[in-house]
């Protein structure tokens, strides 16, 4: 069986999150407590305690790298990987270049967290918004969003899978497109919980910040091929992967051609390292073809392991 590994991002996490596992191995022990040395940070007590916490960008995106680090060095320590590649959807990208030893786990911590702040302060609070666009396609969400940018920005960022595009701006042109989608026919048009639009034009500042930190970090090239959100393809040098994490603040997430493009290369099952199962969900969406499994406790983890052992 040729596979991949999948990371989750922000959405993902959920209280109480990894417990399975972290009463069982004890590296995942290991990572969240460097995790939390790296940024001064006690991301476990957030994880157990405080939904609000968890939620908030700065915090999420440090716990769920380290909650997709972590999945995956279990999954390492208990059978042999070879992934054909391996990529992580918008924060997730940091895990999977983590995971090929592309960047250290601890400098990685540092980065998706200024990352997150960056992010937080590039717009008002309350003032940004984003929605799930389920029913219509693609090409259709572009331009509703086009229409709704005469009340402010609003662009399509997410395209997860035929069918189900992600749009995030301004609050008001938000709502607005979303009213324009339901009247063109879409199933649902759902505002989500987040305080910041991922991934759109307005985080061009905070991406121009960004490229400083990201200029710092001692990148190399990793052991297996990562593919990036921006454009579903890998990288040849470092100055690319660095380009890439930059334009990945404010350019959309590509993953529905991110999969198709692990299909080409002869991938058949995707396994998603990290809590939930989003990734693994949107896998047969894109391609019935496809297989996709999540790793989200000891259970699932044994089932993935005796599929690889047996491919």
């Amino acid at each position: 069986m040729k596979y991949s590994i999948v990371f989750p991002g922000q959405g993902s996490q959920s209280l109480g999150m990894l417990f399975d596992l972290r009463t069982n191995f004890s590296v995942v022990n290991e990572i969240f407590q460097e995790a939390s040395d790296a940024i001064n940070l006690d991301l476990w007590k957030i994880i157990n305690e405080d939904q609000e916490l968890l939620n908030l960008t700065e915090n999420t995106q440090p716990v769920m790298l380290a909650a997709g680090y972590a999945t995956y060095k279990v999954l390492a320590s208990e059978v042999s990987l070879t992934p054909i590649s391996i990529a992580g959807h918008s924060l997730g990208e940091y895990t999977a270049l983590v995971a090929s030893g592309s960047l250290s786990f601890f400098e990685a911590v540092k980065l998706v967290k200024k990352r997150a702040e960056l992010m937080q302060t590039a717009v008002p609070s309350g003032s940004g918004s984003m929605a799930a666009i389920l029913g219509l396609d693609d090409g259709k969400v572009i331009e509703i969003c086009s229409i709704a940018n005469e009340v402010g920005v609003v662009e399509a960022v997410n395209f997860n899978s035929p069918g189900q595009v992600v749009i995030a701006g301004e609050k008001k042109a938000v709502i607005h497109a979303c009213e324009l989608m339901k009247e063109a026919g879409a199933k649902r048009a759902l505002v989500l919980p987040v305080s910041v639009p991922s991934h759109c034009s307005l985080m061009k500042d905070a991406a121009m910040d960004f490229k400083h930190s990201v200029e710092t970090i001692n990148f190399k090239m990793g052991r297996e091929k990562v593919l990036h959100n921006v454009d579903a393809d890998y990288s040849s040098n470092i100055e690319e992967i660095k380009s890439k994490l930059v334009e990945q603040l404010h350019k959309p997430v590509l993953w529905t051609s991110l999969v198709q493009k692990m299909k080409s290369s002869g991938v058949e099952k995707l396994i998603e390292a990290g809590p939930g199962k989003v990734l693994a969900g949107l896998t047969r969406r894109i391609d019935k073809s496809l297989s996709g499994s999540a790793i989200i406790d000891t259970t699932t983890l044994k089932s993935t392991i005796e599929e690889i052992s047996n491919a």
